[in-house]
């Protein structure tokens, strides 16, 4: 009988897979909006700035493929920061300025709406900086929070 249970118990261990955490692993974060591109950018931009947040531009990506005479589907960026967040980054190693102030990417694919942005924990360990340092952990969260609020159904 105890050598059964241990067969059971090594075949279900076999069977089970290893799970990552995905803040670790997952580069790229994407959520779905019910929202056009240009609606979810709109929300979008008022939610950073209600977080006391500074938006620095916004940029039509299929508005620049348009003067050019070629198509894209809608594509927009919103391109944000604040201080309290970058400059403990920018402490730990100032070549994190090139990847700061942080961006959101709003597109549209088959006809869906989607919010994506690069994990902080990603953006962290490309300098060196530990995924638990907290301000990653906090950046993590405030564009989990516009993203959401870009998208909630209202």
């Amino acid at each position: 009988m105890r050598a059964l249970i241990l067969i059971s118990i090594g075949l279900f261990l076999s069977a089970c897979q290893p799970m990552a955490p995905q803040t670790a692993n997952e580069e790229l974060i994407t959520r779905t909006s019910p929202y056009s591109v240009a609606k979810t950018m709109d929300r979008l931009e008022a939610a950073v700035i209600a977080k006391g947040a500074t938006v620095f531009a916004r940029v039509d990506h299929a508005a620049g493929a348009r003067k050019i005479g070629e198509t894209l589907a809608p594509t927009q960026v919103l391109i944000f920061g604040n201080p309290k967040l970058g400059t403990p980054l920018m402490q730990s190693d100032p070549r994190i300025g090139l990847d700061l102030p942080v961006k959101i990417l709003v597109w549209e694919k088959d006809g869906t709406t989607q919010i994506t942005f690069l994990n902080p924990a990603k953006l962290g360990a490309w300098y060196g900086i530990d995924a638990d340092h907290p301000t990653l952990i906090k950046m993590r969260g405030v564009l989990e929070m516009v993203a959401k609020e870009a998208s909630a159904k209202s």
